[in-house]
């Protein structure tokens, strides 16, 4: 083309017309034929063809100039598509390579990380549909294709084949292509999250399962801890204690009143050694030792009043039942202690003239460091015990020995051994008693 318009320029500019050129007139039906030039080589080699002429005249040079002026045009035009449409081949290009390198779950590029996370998927639950790694093998095959496609189209162009047809072809089939595509994609997205919904619902369904077990054991567990309620009398029940830990406890839910006198009993078998540890403590704010009953390594068994220690001649860890009482006044401090119905010993001086405080925490089993806490497992109880009354005042020896062998039935008008004023933590339980007389049997 552009030989072409050398020629018609050049003879243009010589003024010669195509018989003077030639030399003699062209034959009717004669074709030319044209080769390239280099764009530094004269053009009398390359023969022109010959210019319509309007009444066997040759057209003006107005006209020629417009045909070259169009001729320009056009190929200025064509080359303008042709550079669109390369710059639309290596945009697209590029947004499939980006597609391809984008990281998947697990940050691994490409389709490789989303087919791993969705093969843990398909292991993990085991019941989906269909096999994720086959919806993201298609992707990526679907994808692949139009990449090649487009490298075909593109190498075309460079091989410059067929420029006129090319465009609209490039054109109409990159958007046959690209609709496919996204429908292909919108489609394996809603698969995707079809699947994702699978999986989540059947993880909220296990979560139920397991809350719902869950809660069956915590209310087992509740009921162990608490023992068996069916009582023949709210009285007639032990508190179990089977190991020496710093967690397995009773409580008593009322607290004691100030307190210038009070009597203590109780029933409790215990086998452990060295010592029993503590059958019950009362702590109150700014002192843990208010009350506390103890047996702790080899010492003799001790009662403490704000701290002061006594220590009483009781003997009970044989693994048989006993009842024991002790009995204190703030007036000189005296104190007793009684075993199976029978005083064993007496003194004074115990934390005389000291009231006992109000609204402290009654424990059974464990030994207070704090209000209410910070157990010692090396001082724990480990046995069963019943029959736990407090009386605001020191009971007479007679009482106490009915008590013990049975004979009469006094509860603490403090606080008294009843169901609904005992709670059991860590493992302890509640149990129904022997009678009476069968503890009696045992000693």
């Amino acid at each position: 083309m552009l030989a072409l318009l050398a020629g018609l320029l050049f003879s243009l500019a010589s003024g010669a017309s195509w018989r003077g050129a030639r030399g003699q007139e062209s034959p009717p039906g004669s074709r030319f034929v044209c080769t390239s030039l280099p764009p530094d080589a004269a053009p009398s080699g390359c023969p022109m063809p010959p210019i319509p002429m309007q009444g066997g005249a040759l057209p003006s040079e107005e006209e020629l100039k417009a045909t070259v002026l169009q001729l320009r045009e056009t190929i200025l035009q064509q080359k303008e598509t042709l550079g669109n449409q390369r710059e639309t081949i290596r945009e697209l290009t590029g947004k499939l390579s980006r597609c391809e390198s984008a990281p998947g779950p697990d940050g691994k590029s490409g389709t490789a990380g989303w087919r791993k996370e969705l093969g843990k998927g398909k292991d993990t639950m085991g019941d989906l549909p269909r096999d994720p790694t086959q919806v993201i093998d298609q992707l990526s095959r679907t994808m692949q294709s139009l990449k090649d496609r487009l490298e075909n189209l593109e190498h075309q162009l460079r091989a410059n084949v067929s420029y006129a047809a090319l465009p609209n072809e490039l054109r109409e089939m990159l958007q046959r292509r690209l609709g496919e595509l996204e429908h292909q994609l919108l489609s394996k997205v809603a698969e995707l999250e079809d699947e994702k919904s699978l999986l989540h619902n059947e993880t909220s369904a296990h979560r139920q399962r397991t809350e719902t077990a869950l809660s069956a054991l915590l209310e087992r567990v509740s009921e162990l801890e608490k023992g068996s309620s069916a009582f023949k009398s709210p009285d007639e029940f032990k508190v179990s204690l089977p190991l020496r830990t710093n967690y397995l406890y009773g409580k008593i839910k009322k607290t004691l009143p100030e307190l210038y006198a009070f009597t203590v009993c109780l029933w409790l078998r215990s086998s452990a050694s060295p010592g029993i540890g503590t059958p019950f403590s009362y702590a109150v704010p700014g002192q843990a030792n208010e009350i506390v009953l103890i047996e702790w390594g080899n010492n003799p068994i001790e009662l403490l009043i704000n701290d002061k220690v006594a220590q009483l001649p009781l003997f009970i860890s044989d693994g048989k039942w006993h009842h024991i009482c002790v009995t204190w006044t703030t007036r000189d401090g005296m104190w007793e202690a009684f075993q199976d119905g029978e005083k064993l010993g007496t003194g004074e001086n115990l934390a005389p003239w000291h009231p006992i405080k109000p609204g402290g925490i009654l424990i059974l089993g464990q030994e207070q460091d704090t209000v209410g806490g910070r157990f010692d497992a090396t001082q724990a109880f480990v046995g069963e015990m019943s029959q736990f009354n407090i009386w605001d005042r020191v009971l007479k020896a007679e009482d106490i020995t009915n008590i013990a062998n049975c004979s009469t039935n006094m509860p603490g008008n403090i606080i008294p051994w009843v169901d609904n004023n005992v709670d059991v933590f860590g493992g302890a339980t509640k149990w129904p008693v022997e009678t009476c007389e069968e503890r009696l049997l045992d000693l």
